[in-house]
């Protein structure tokens, strides 16, 4: 089936995404790209196909189905409820916005994460889980180093090494992307999270670990969204589930051990590399892989990492030096402000470090993104 590929966004993952798509699926042409950046700076494999983002109806008008991966939660808001409304099938590589904005969108067409980043790598992970017949009570990220407060210097230097952006590198070092990822799993897959912050025990040993989530899930009573830290540990997904207990002499022979908790293991998320699978199966008629849900009850907020006072500019807390995030149960606290929703924002009251950000905290300043979530919760 003939289908016209357009890209929203033109950084580390749309650059890897857009390039395999051109040599390996000729028969889904990439026809558009949406971007922010100057002219000099677009990636040559997309120079003549670019669209400036003013011009999104020109974007929309050249594509059949939309890949999402710009990073920057209000600006996907409306690229992505105006592709929606024009009846094109969406697929996304931004956790954050799915778990910030998504839910308020996810009944007006196809709207999915897509595999490769470890929310869409565990959805796939559970779909072969469940054909095997197993049960699952853990559905487990890796990771493998943790500090709440870097700093700038260490970031700027991890940054420059690995050619991602400040941002992106700080987000994954304070762990907040983990906390978005992983909301987004339990949303999507209608897990729980043990406690604000999610319980991230140390563990060496992959099974030990596993298990060791289970039985709290297990006591808990129901099947849980966490992560192991886990510093030597390949970076992957994985699930711990059960299994019938007549089959566990087969399961033992199969060399996954003697039960009742198996833990499946997969040791790689290979992001944009990956994300065509999640592209053909929408394509094929699959469906969506993951989204938040229409009654998400986890969510992210805002906590401070430093003192911050009445006039302070937060320009984006996401990977910021000011904010990091803590995946939180709505139920447990009704008052927090969404950290995804913090940009261009002034704060209004003087904010300890520690301390967790509520809407009275915060000005901020409309958008579409801001109105969807108001108008949801």
């Amino acid at each position: 089936m003939n289908c016209r590929i357009g890209i929203v966004g033109s950084g580390f993952v749309a650059n890897g995404f857009g390039r395999l798509l051109q040599r390996i699926a000729p028969q889904w042409p990439l026809t558009a790209v949406l971007t922010r950046r100057n002219p000099a700076e677009i990636p040559p494999c997309f120079q003549t196909v670019a669209v400036p983002s003013e011009r999104l109806d020109d974007f929309l008008a050249r594509c059949d189905l939309v890949v999402e991966c710009s990073g920057d939660i209000r600006h996907a808001t409306e690229v992505i409820e105006t592709a929606l409304q024009a009846g094109k099938s969406v697929v996304t590589m931004h956790c954050e916005w799915h778990v910030t904005v998504g839910s308020a969108l996810v009944s007006q067409g196809l709207l999915t994460e897509a595999e490769g980043d470890q929310p869409g790598s565990l959805a796939a992970l559970r779909e072969e889980v469940l054909s095997m017949g197993f049960e699952p009570w853990v559905y487990g990220n890796i990771k493998q180093f943790l500090n709440h407060t870097p700093t700038p210097e260490d970031m700027l230097y991890w940054s420059s090494r690995q050619g991602i952006r400040l941002r992106q590198t700080t987000a994954f070092t304070d762990g907040t992307k983990l906390q978005f990822e992983q909301a987004l799993v339990a949303n999507g897959l209608g897990a729980e999270i043990l406690e604000t912050g999610l319980a991230g025990p140390a563990a060496s040993d992959l099974n030990i670990g596993g298990r060791l989530l289970a039985e709290r899930a297990s006591e808990f009573g129901q099947a849980i969204s966490d992560y192991l830290m886990a510093p030597s540990l390949p970076p992957g997904v994985f699930i711990t589930a059960t299994h019938q207990a007549e089959d566990q002499p087969a399961l033992q022979y199969l060399k996954l051990g003697p039960g009742p908790w198996y833990t499946l293991y997969r040791p790689y998320h290979l992001c944009q590399y990956e994300m065509l699978k999640t592209v053909r199966r929408v394509i094929q008629g699959g469906g969506p892989l993951l989204n938040n849900g229409p009654h998400p009850a986890i969510s992210v907020r805002a906590v401070a990492k430093k003192l911050l006072l009445p006039g302070d500019l937060i320009e984006n807390a996401l990977g910021s030096f000011e904010l990091r995030g803590e995946a939180v149960r709505w139920r447990d606290d009704p008052e927090h402000l969404p950290l995804g929703l913090i940009q261009d924002a002034v704060i209004q009251q003087r904010i300890e470090p520690g301390q967790v950000l509520t809407w009275a905290d915060v000005e901020l300043p409309d958008s579409r993104a801001l109105a969807l979530v108001r108008k949801r919760i």
